[in-house]
């Protein structure tokens, strides 16, 4: 069964629907551990009452990322993680992660990439008055919200959306689609899962 490392930075809604799916048995996966950039975030309390290890650290005290994503390399090895799920993680993944985990590590983004990368990809479609946005998963590379994608669903804004209706809608579908695309991703081991 593979053994997933979560990263959040948030609430960590997707951090629960993705434990949630592994509970319940619809997804095949061990949610292992939970990697946190920041010590207040409501996610690390929803680590301790799911049981989940946490590690939990602060950027600053570090000199720089290579030296963090060093110590994260650590944890991911002592808790013999086989994928990195990246769930509203606030950081770009340095090279550490990325050769060490090259090809098994997925996003999840609110829009339609490559439409509104980056931040507030929710209020950008709002503003820019589009009539469609989504929600993208894709793999990560070097850029920002930049690697292949692997899945895409679409949703209609509708013209009373707010940005607050919107994010309720977004989350929603990243809820069910996030555990069901890992599902297909790590039951499909090898082969081309990208469509």
């Amino acid at each position: 069964m593979t053994r997933m490392a979560i990263f959040a930075s948030g609430s960590g809604s997707n951090f629960q629907a993705i434990v949630d799916a592994c509970r319940s048995g619809a997804l095949d996966a061990v949610p292992a551990l939970l990697i946190c950039d920041k010590e207040d975030a409501i996610v690390v309390n929803r680590a301790k009452a799911e049981a989940v290890p946490s590690f939990v650290f602060t950027p600053k005290s570090y000199k720089n990322k290579k030296e963090f994503e060093s110590e994260i390399l650590l944890q991911l090895e002592k808790h013999k993680i086989d994928f990195l799920v990246l769930a509203g993680y606030m950081r770009l993944i340095g090279s550490t992660l990325l050769t060490a985990y090259k090809g098994k590590i997925v996003n999840i983004h609110p829009s339609l990439l490559p439409a509104f990368p980056g931040l507030d990809a929710i209020g950008q479609a709002i503003s820019y008055g589009v009539k469609l946005t989504g929600v993208t998963i894709h793999f990560v590379d070097e850029g920002m919200d930049t690697g292949p994608i692997i899945a895409q669903k679409a949703l209609e804004i509708e013209p009373n959306d707010t940005q607050e209706t919107l994010q309720q809608k977004i989350h929603k579908i990243e809820h069910e689609y996030y555990p069901q695309t890992l599902q297909q991703i790590f039951s499909n081991k090898g082969e081309k899962i990208i469509r």
